[in-house]
């Protein structure tokens, strides 16, 4: 399962997100905000992280307008790897060599089409699984303790 939140400045492309995930088939629980009503971010990325962090959902998508509000509180949870993509190339490369849990998307930088395509690299790609980025991530675990 996917865990997907936003603020009111990236509930239009958190919405746009969710309907490209009905259409993939994949399984999503969305932690708000649910409507454009001014809200703080912090309540909606940190249930995404928790929900991430305690194993309930598999990855995890924020949205806010810059990406950069939504990224810092999902990387204050234990355990999320949480990267702001704003290309698919990013997302590519977070994936095989972070092994990043939850993706971070501007609301108010990129449009759905580009979204989606990031989304679609961000859950498709595989860590590598190779050693050196396996060491890198076990020493970004010790300084999250």
């Amino acid at each position: 399962m996917i865990a997907i939140g936003s603020d009111h400045g990236g509930y239009d492309l958190k919405m746009s997100v969710i309907e490209h995930l009905k259409e993939r088939n994949i399984e999503y629980r969305d932690y708000g905000c649910f409507d454009k009503k001014s809200v703080d971010y912090p309540q909606y990325a940190k249930a995404v992280a928790d929900s991430v962090a305690s194993g309930e959902s598999e990855k995890g998508i924020v949205v806010c307008t810059t990406g950069i509000g939504v990224s810092i509180v999902a990387n204050k949870v234990h355990g999320i790897r949480c990267a702001l993509c704003s290309e698919t190339s990013s997302a590519e490369l977070t994936r095989l060599h972070n092994d990043a849990n939850v993706l971070a998307l501007a609301g108010g930088m990129i449009g759905p089409k580009i979204a989606n395509d990031i989304v679609d690299t961000f859950l498709d790609t595989p860590f590598s699984g190779l050693e050196k980025h396996a060491r890198r991530i076990s020493q970004i675990a010790e300084i999250d303790k």
